[in-house]
């Protein structure tokens, strides 16, 4: 009777683990999103928009300190990159906190805190240095 218990219990976690895996996939994905006013723009698996910062420069981050309590760090360790966008372009750079970011083209990417939802995009052109991040 274990045995049986063990085998069934072992099937529902190999179902489960298998149900998970596109999903667990996804959870790394860059997509395009387009925007009436905005044009074209990157977000994570979940439609949260990405941005870039016009003073950083390519693979260094100059966003410190309370910076980044308005404008939280994007990283992924290993970007699935959907139609539109391409992995080559994605890349890991440390930055000078130690803390690993996650760049498209050269440039560190950020969510900002004023973006409560999938495709909001409130922080394009604030301070006329944030900017979607655009593919």
């Amino acid at each position: 009777m274990r045995s049986l218990q063990r085998l069934a219990s072992l099937a529902l976690t190999t179902g489960l683990a298998l149900a998970a895996g596109p999903a667990l996939a996804d959870h790394h994905a860059v997509k395009v999103s387009k925007k009436d006013g905005i044009g074209s723009f990157l977000t994570d698996a979940k439609g949260k928009t990405l941005y870039t910062f016009k003073n950083d420069m390519a693979g260094m981050s100059h966003c410190e300190g309370g910076c980044v309590d308005n404008w939280p760090i994007y990283f992924a360790e290993k970007v699935d990159a959907k139609e539109g966008v391409a992995a080559k372009d994605f890349a890991t750079i440390t930055r000078a906190d130690g803390k690993k970011q996650t760049t498209y083209k050269g440039m560190p990417l950020y969510y900002f805190v004023g973006d409560k939802g999938a495709g909001d995009t409130n922080g394009q052109g604030k301070k006329d240095v944030w900017y979607v991040a655009a593919p």
